[in-house]
């Protein structure tokens, strides 16, 4: 499963070699890489300043995201109970394609292989979603971290209901569930890699494989529902805003024309869906 998902990374720098020509071969490879990691440590930075730069539509954007983690989490217990009791029914592929992806070695294996694919050929948009995701992954990976310790949540195989905390509790793995790693690590990847296509069906069909880790964590009862829907939220929105900032630093752009990417969550009777418009 783990030389499957390389394969996919491998696949997608090599489409992205034969839609970019390289103008920056005169640049030596250390000069490449010291500037890319130079904008990595910067862009995780950034998105960590920009709640001081909020105005009213970013308040207002981010009420919208507590309101919709608020949401589920009125329905945490029921969808929990839903998806852990269709475990079985799920393919073993699927379940270990669910979590492979989403661990945190193998994203950087992955991650790590589009950028050298992109500084070993000089190909200056391979180097940039290299820097996006490697930047992407570590600044909200971080954050998940310090949030999954501060929160301390009961996962749902802990046994305890969804209202069980333990405040800075690092020390027990099942008091980690709040927001869902693996889901922050997947959604960042598959937005991050979405923005270098205009087609509809592609973008669905990268959103599809990054959706998969998410709702595996659900019916193996490591997460509850409001800690996936979280975790995507704080994916996309840490993908812009180290997209807006790696703007000025590339001149390589990701579909200047292309509308912008709208989501929302959609319940109905025993279902749950995350809607995209791209």
């Amino acid at each position: 499963m783990k030389n499957s998902i390389l394969v996919f990374f491998i696949l997608f720098s090599f489409t992205c070699l034969a839609q970019s020509t390289s103008k920056d071969s005169v640049e030596t490879r250390w000069q490449m890489f010291t500037y890319d990691i130079g904008n990595v440590f910067k862009g995780i930075g950034y998105s960590y300043s920009r709640p001081l730069h909020w105005t009213g539509k970013g308040w207002a954007t981010f009420g919208y995201t507590m309101g919709g983690t608020g949401i589920s989490y009125l329905v945490d217990t029921p969808t929990s109970k839903y998806f852990r009791g269709i475990k079985e029914d799920v393919p073993n592929v699927i379940r270990d394609y669910g979590f492979n992806y989403g661990s945190p070695e193998n994203n950087y294996m992955v991650t790590g292989a589009v950028y050298l694919t992109g500084l070993i050929s000089k190909n200056e948009k391979l180097r940039r979603t290299g820097a996006l995701l490697i930047s992407s992954a570590s600044s909200a990976g971080l954050l998940q971290q310090i949030l999954k310790s501060a929160v301390g949540r009961a996962r749902p195989l802990s046994g305890k209901n969804k209202d069980t905390y333990r405040p800075l509790w690092a020390g027990d793995r099942e008091f980690h569930s709040f927001p869902s790693g693996h889901t922050i690590l997947a959604m960042t990847n598959a937005h991050a890699i979405a923005k270098q296509f205009k087609n509809g069906w592609v973008k669905t069909g990268i959103y599809t494989l990054g959706s998969i880790p998410a709702i595996s964590r659900l019916w193996e009862g490591k997460h509850w529902l409001s800690d996936v829907v979280l975790g995507v939220a704080i994916s996309i929105f840490t993908v812009e805003s180290i997209d807006r900032y790696l703007d000025s630093k590339y001149d390589q752009k990701y579909n200047d024309n292309a509308k912008k990417l709208s989501w929302n969550l959609n319940f109905g009777p025993g279902q749950v869906g995350l809607h995209l418009e791209f």
